[in-house]
Parts: structure tokens; sequence; C-alpha cells
């Protein structure tokens, strides 16, 4: 891409922690290239109005330690129509943008595929907690949800021992338990309940009951959102095992607060990597953390199938678990 060239960035989906730091270098990086840049405002549902805004340095000062996205974030409803699509490729050809840069999850690079097919260069950056992209390693804002889980769950657990309780604890991740599974394995859960794995509540029962007789006062028990309604699990392991489960859902309290460091360098790596792309003439890629390195793939990859359940990290949690 030659220097008159315009780039846009938006956010879609979910916000994550980490999305702020990967809009900073979006943004700086393609000034830097002498590009323009341009922010748009509430995702594709802003994309579609037209609602684009040209990003000086200062528009990106001072946000790489916050929380959500400065450009806001909407689902849309008519993103998901051929109308809404070319509606939202024409308000980028209009102003002379061909290149977008699409930070968000699953869905935000279906539509990032949508407007490719319409014309438009486009690149995926991954931002959503979950950690459910296929073809990436990690996601932006992962590590900074899973670290709030940890430090919630260390102030329940001073009640789960003043009161000598069981906890049950509600993350996020309808059909992925990444954050239960590391943020379990992190503060040494009872028991972790995911999607990707069948349980049994009268093991889990006994397991307590085990925990009981050898003196221990207090569990803590982590469901991913995807593996049941926490109030039915906490009723039958009542009627299992006796124990009366308080319940906590943690809810959007996960994806809020400062980026960790490792959210921060990573939203930074990956919107650097993403503007290098499109520099090198490339379209229909995704930005990937690959074996400790920032690559780019095809987009379509993250369409494709899930791979199978690595169970290697869950067997170690139950093993050190007994």
């Amino acid at each position: 891409m030659n220097s008159n060239k315009k780039i846009a960035v938006l956010s879609s989906g979910g916000d994550a922690p980490g999305m702020n730091a990967a809009i900073r270098a979006v943004v700086r990086k393609g000034i830097y290239h002498n590009i323009e840049m341009y922010g748009v405002l509430h995702g594709f549902e802003g994309l579609i109005r037209g609602d684009i805004q040209e990003m000086k340095i200062g528009s990106v000062a001072d946000i790489v330690h916050r929380g959500g996205t400065i450009l806001k974030t909407a689902r849309s409803e008519e993103m998901f129509t051929l109308e809404g699509q070319k509606k939202a490729a024409n308000q980028l050809l209009e102003k002379g943008i061909d290149a977008l840069i699409v930070i968000g999850g699953d869905g935000s690079y279906r539509g990032a595929q949508k407007l490719a097919e319409l014309g438009i260069k486009v690149v995926g950056v991954p931002g959503t907690i979950d950690n459910d992209i296929v073809g990436t390693d990690q996601t932006i804002g992962f590590d900074t949800a899973v670290n709030t889980v940890v430090d919630a769950v260390s102030k329940l657990r001073d009640t789960a021992t003043s009161h000598e309780r069981a906890f049950i604890v509600e993350v996020m991740g309808r059909h992925c338990g990444d954050i239960a599974l590391r943020s379990g394995l992190a503060i040494g859960a009872e028991s972790i309940l995911i999607p990707e794995i069948s349980f049994n509540l009268e093991e889990i029962s006994e397991k307590l009951l085990r925990g009981y007789r050898r003196g221990k006062r207090h569990s803590i028990i982590i469901v991913a959102e995807g593996s049941g309604a926490v109030a039915d699990i906490s009723a039958k392991l009542k009627d299992y095992s006796g124990f009366e489960c308080r319940v906590t859902i943690l809810g959007h309290i996960q994806r809020g607060g400062a980026p960790t460091a490792s959210d921060s360098v990573l939203g930074a790596t990956m919107g650097g990597k993403a503007v290098e792309v499109l520099l090198e003439g490339k379209s229909e890629v995704m930005i990937s953390h690959i074996n400790n390195d920032i690559i780019d793939r095809p987009l379509s990859l993250a369409f494709t199938p899930k791979p199978p359940f690595n169970p290697k990290l869950y067997n170690l949690a139950n093993e050190l678990a007994i």
C-alpha cells in the first residue's frame, strides 16, 4: 500500500481488555507509515451508519491501560443481511477506505469475511475473553479475564473458609471452558465443570465428602456457564452430599478492568502486525498467536471446526484436587 491509502479499524462483539492497546498500535503504526487512519464507532452497526472519524496520534493517547474499547462496540442484526453488508462496504469505499482491521471474535470475523467478498481488504485481530477462536493459541482479553476470576475467587475463599461452606462460581464460557479451566487450576478449585467434558455430580459430591472427612471445611467449584444452570447444580450437590452450596455468578465483571501486561503486549503486537500484513498487500487474513509468535493465517481458518479438546490441563487439575 502506498502513502495515499486509508485504513480503518473497528471493534465488534463483546469488549475485551487489551482492545485499546490493539487500537493504539493500529493507529500509530499506520501513521508511522504515512497512512491515513480512521476509526469506526460502534462496530458494524456504526459502519453501516457511516460513523467513521479520522484518527490522529493524539486520538489514541493514554488509552493503553484502559479496559473496554474507545471505539465502542455493538452487535448488528443488519450486518447479517446482504443489504447491510453492502451498506457497510459502500461507506468505506465512498471515503476512499479500502482496508479494514476488525478486532473481535468469531462473529466479527464473519462480518469481515462478508466485506472481503464485496471488495474490501480485511484483517481480523482476535479480541475476546473466551479464548474460543480457532487458529490462535490466545486471544486479547483472555489473560485479564482469568486473572479477574482468580482475584474474585480469592476473596470468596476467605468467606468460604470463615463460614465453612462450598461455593459454586460461574464464569463465562458458553462453548469454551478455557476461563474456567485456567482460573480453576490457578486457584486450586476442588472441581472444574466445562462444556467440553461431561461430569458426574455424584462423583463431585463424593470428592466434597472425602475432603470433609479429612478435615477440609470449604470448597470452591468453578463452572463455565455452558456447563449447565448453576442453581440446578447447587441443588443436586446438596441432595447428594448434604452440603449447602452458595452460588456466585461473576458475569460481566470478567470483561472489565485494566488489561494485564500480557494482554497489553498481545494487543500491541497483534495490532502492529495487522497493519504490516496490509502493507504487504495481504487480505482475508487473521492475526494469530502461535507458539509464542505473532503471525498471519488465512481468515477462513477461524471458521473451521474447533480442534479436539486437549484434556492435559483438565486431568492435571483433577489429579491435584484429590
